[in-house]
């Protein structure tokens, strides 16, 4: 088996060593990761200028670094390498709910997905003092990893781990309202800068990604690329005004709109005639 391994905290990050080190028991290991940190950065790519793709020494890994986001890594690396597996990872801090919406982690196993390669994105809890544990968290990733190469209908998957472990659990995605503020600063030359803060609102819901990790479980979360609301949808096509488009609304608006362009037609004639009348007199 091909594993593919990128980030969003840069090829340089610990995390990315220790996923590489636990993959590499299921399979041969490439990295491809930002050559610099792209945290944020959601499902970004880079459009408007070519990629760099260079190719580093990392431990005992073949590696190289993109200077472009996640979702160009797993484009290059799976461009350049046949992959049957992409793992995003593990991110210095976690992923959890609405994060998904800009997790720069996890669109890199989201790019994998939309390739149609199944992806896996790896994220734990970290603190200002000290770096996550990584050599507690590695039965628990493993375990994961494991686990998922039996659910091969799963090609969209959140793992969060928490800074200890008490088990496993399969979740649903917290979604809460969030306090989105903004707070004025200046920089040190007095220019004005700012911060966006994110405060949730809402506590988190037994079953969901964040109970899990805030109760001390790993948390895996089966996700999709479609985000349609089929309650929604379901709701609007049940709706008396909005018919469905068949043969004969089309035939019908298509009568409409040739009746549309003939009376504009009309209209112009005889506004041309009404002006050469005046010119004559």
């Amino acid at each position: 088996m091909r594993i593919l391994i990128s980030n969003d905290d840069g090829i340089y990050s610990p995390g990315i060593i220790a996923l590489a080190k636990v993959a590499s028991r299921f399979g041969e290991v490439r990295i491809v990761a930002p050559d610099v940190e792209q945290s944020s950065m959601s499902h970004a790519i880079t459009a408007s200028r070519p990629l760099r793709y260079r190719r580093i020494r990392l431990g005992d890994f073949e590696a190289y670094r993109v200077d472009g986001t996640p979702a160009d890594c797993v484009a290059l690396g799976t461009h350049h390498w046949h992959v049957d597996l992409v793992l995003s990872g593990i991110n210095l801090g976690l992923n959890l709910g609405n994060s998904c919406w800009h997790s720069g982690t996890l669109a890199a196993a989201k790019q994998a997905a939309l390739l149609g390669v199944r992806g896996i994105a790896f994220s734990t809890s970290v603190s200002e003092n000290k770096e996550p544990d990584f050599g507690k968290l590695d039965p628990y990733v493993a375990k994961v990893i494991d686990m998922l190469l039996k659910e091969d209908t799963m090609r969209l998957v959140n793992v969060n781990l928490p800074e200890k472990p008490r088990g496993i659990r399969w979740t649903r995605q917290s979604v809460r309202q969030y306090d989105g503020k903004v707070a004025p600063s200046k920089d040190p030359m007095g220019r004005p800068i700012f911060w966006f803060t994110v405060i949730p609102l809402q506590g988190a819901e037994e079953g969901t990604d964040r109970w899990a990790v805030e109760h001390n479980w790993v948390s895996v979360t089966p996700l999709r690329l479609d985000l349609t609301d089929e309650k929604e949808l379901g709701r609007a096509l049940a709706l008396h005004h909005t018919p469905a488009i068949g043969a004969k609304s089309l035939a019908d608006g298509q009568r409409n709109d040739k009746a549309a362009s003939s009376r504009t037609r009309e209209h112009e004639s005889s506004v041309r005639t009404k002006k050469k009348r005046r010119e004559k007199s």
